[in-house]
């Protein structure tokens, strides 16, 4: 099963329980900080994905970490779950995917747009409109740049991708001009 897949099916699951209980807030603070913990010490996650390690020491050491934290019992029994599965390593891309299906549950998407240069507030303010009359929800828009696409910008939904970048024009007239 892929990662995102993983990520996915956890996200939803622990959205799910922590929109029923109300700990969103804290648990979405609390992921967050395991995900650093795991980042910060590949140590750390080399022991966990370690099959030479027995499955009873693994979980003696997530207990001894969960008494050092004291993390929310969501955030615990949530741990504890993804060591029986064996996906505690999968904590960042569960934690990235988790913010993503709590926006998604409050009717909010989130969307990139690229642009060769710096847009200016009222170009913005235009694309922060037009997404949400597409979408028809809220839409958290992060603006990057990147001089590599020429000019025009490319705008990313979820998995869907809109290119009206120069570059992308550039090169699909290439392609029709060899193929001829």
């Amino acid at each position: 099963m892929s990662t995102e897949t993983v990520a996915r099916r956890y996200s939803a699951a622990l959205a799910d329980v922590v929109l029923q209980t109300g700990d969103v807030d804290t648990v979405k603070s609390e992921l967050a900080g395991w995900h650093q913990i795991f980042n910060e010490n590949p140590d750390l996650a080399n022991v966990f994905s370690n099959p030479a390690i027995s499955h009873v020491n693994k979980e003696k050491l997530l207990e001894e970490l969960l008494a050092k934290s004291r993390p929310s019992k969501t955030t615990a029994n949530f741990l504890r779950i993804l060591l029986r599965n064996d996906r505690i390593n999968e904590i960042g891309e569960i934690h990235d995917r988790f913010a993503s299906v709590l926006e998604e549950r409050k009717g909010v998407v989130s969307a990139e747009i690229t642009s060769a240069r710096e847009l200016p507030e009222s170009e913005r303010a235009a694309f922060q409109a037009n997404l949400e009359k597409l979408t028809g929800k809220k839409v958290n828009i992060k603006f990057v740049t990147n001089s590599d696409i020429i000019g025009g910008v490319v705008t990313r939904i979820g998995s869907t991708v809109y290119d009206g970048s120069v570059r992308t024009k550039l090169d699909t007239l290439k392609e029709q001009l060899i193929g001829g």
